[in-house]
């Protein structure tokens, strides 16, 4: 049985919650190598991309990949997200919205706790 990801339908629901409540979605994207999205608007290796249908054209939700062309900068650019790459979608106006885990992050190994080690028993000389 294939085991289908929650994520791209978690996203189309915020992404429909927006456009119920008037307003606007924005998707935080994780940007690496199959994310084709604008540079010189990527920060810190993200970016924040408004995707209501007043900003962009063509918006496909689809289960491995989110496209649409949109204007940076007056300019025209077709951008091309794997689902996987969505850090999370949000209301620009509330905030509202969900974050999500990285796909392929596992967590980082803690260090475990140590007990203190019991003390050692002591003979005391009774007189």
């Amino acid at each position: 049985m294939n085991d289908l990801s929650t994520r791209p339908y978690l996203i189309r629901a915020i992404f429909e919650w927006c456009m119920d409540g008037g307003h606007t979605p924005y998707l935080a994207v994780r940007v690496n190598e199959e994310t084709k999205v604008p540079p010189s608007y990527v920060k810190d290796g993200e970016i924040v991309l408004n995707v209501s249908p007043t900003a962009v054209r063509s918006l496909d939700m689809g289960n491995e990949w989110i496209t649409f062309s949109g204007r940076f900068g007056g300019v025209s650019f077709d951008v091309l997200v794997p689902v996987n790459a969505v850090i999370g979608i949000f209301s620009r106006e509330t905030g509202q919205g969900l974050v999500f885990q990285p796909v392929d992050a596992s967590p980082e190994p803690t260090e475990p706790t140590r007990k203190p080690e019991p003390a050692k028993p002591q003979l005391k000389v009774v007189k």
